[in-house]
């Protein structure tokens, strides 16, 4: 595994690759990893012919007081893991190189709509810093294909409008979010719990899975789907930012008819915010908003 820190030294690895006509894919993470961004880089690999996995803790995806200055950096910890895997390229820039004018002054990309809802409500700016980085990382690494965890769900769907409205010449794919045996969705940030916190964790899965349930009965409104499990997040000892039922394809409100839906959630517990989310697809159109 080659590790390259400088955008030169990842330039000229991407020109000699080009020349050969090799396919290459790309994984963006913030670094600390864990199984989840594993199984994205051993699916990269089988659909590109070289892989490269950045590792960025990105300043302007973070709000204030939100947890930029205590990310955990694992950066050897996580080359050894890269190693085994089998990757080919890694990449580990420092600030400068992808903020040359300065993280107050650069210039950012905002995807609009998708970006102001849901996750984007409680962190304002958040998506635009996320499209602004993986932009950067998509001019340089100039992939055919790039790969991200479904746990993020809003952020993919983020990236393929990004993608799609700026013209980028890159496939997206959503991966599955890989999880504990309790059913704790792998989180970088599960590392800030408490072990009484991480036994209580699960309630979050529980919680989607029931609301799913009573979704596919549809004898329930969706506000009432959605109130319960906000009191039962708040009763456990959860600070729900939301628990929402939205269209799959386009997180907007749902409409009668529809039948693919996606159920998403993010509480804090304990100083970890947790999001997750369930897809349903109804065996019928949905007939009771």
């Amino acid at each position: 595994m080659e590790t390259v820190y400088s955008l030169e030294a990842l330039r000229h690895t991407i020109v000699g690759w080009r020349r050969t006509g090799a396919r290459i894919a790309i994984v963006p993470t913030m670094g600390n990893l864990h199984a989840g961004h594993i199984s994205l880089l051993e699916r990269a690999r089988l659909l590109a012919d070289r892989t490269v996995v950045s590792i960025f803790v990105n300043p302007i995806q973070f709000g204030k007081g939100e947890d930029y200055a205590r990310y955990p950096s694992t950066l050897d910890a996580d080359k050894e893991k890269l190693a085994e895997a089998g990757l080919d390229l890694l990449f580990a820039p420092n600030l400068g190189e992808l903020y040359p004018g300065g993280i107050e002054e650069d210039t950012r990309i905002t995807v609009p709509g998708l970006s102001t809802i849901l996750c984007g409500q409680y962190r304002p700016g958040h998506f635009s810093g996320v499209a602004t980085v993986v932009a950067k990382l998509f001019i340089n690494v100039q992939p055919d294909v790039a790969l991200f965890g479904e746990k993020d769900y809003q952020q993919v769907l983020i990236v393929k409008r990004m993608v799609h409205d700026l013209l980028m010449p890159v496939e997206i794919i959503g991966m599955p979010i890989i999880r504990e045996a309790d059913g704790l969705a792998m989180s970088s940030r599960n590392a800030y719990l408490k072990p009484d916190e991480r036994e209580r964790a699960s309630k979050i899965f529980a919680s989607l899975n029931a609301a799913a349930t009573k979704l596919g009965q549809q004898t329930q409104s969706l506000i009432a789907i959605e109130t319960a499990a906000m009191a039962e997040l708040a009763a456990a000892g959860f600070r729900p930012e939301y628990f929402s039922i939205r269209r799959a394809a386009d997180l907007t409100v749902p409409q009668l008819e529809d039948r693919s839906l996606q159920i998403l959630v993010a509480a804090w517990l304990g100083g970890a915010r947790l999001i997750d989310n369930v897809r349903v697809e109804l065996s019928t159109p949905l007939a009771m908003l």
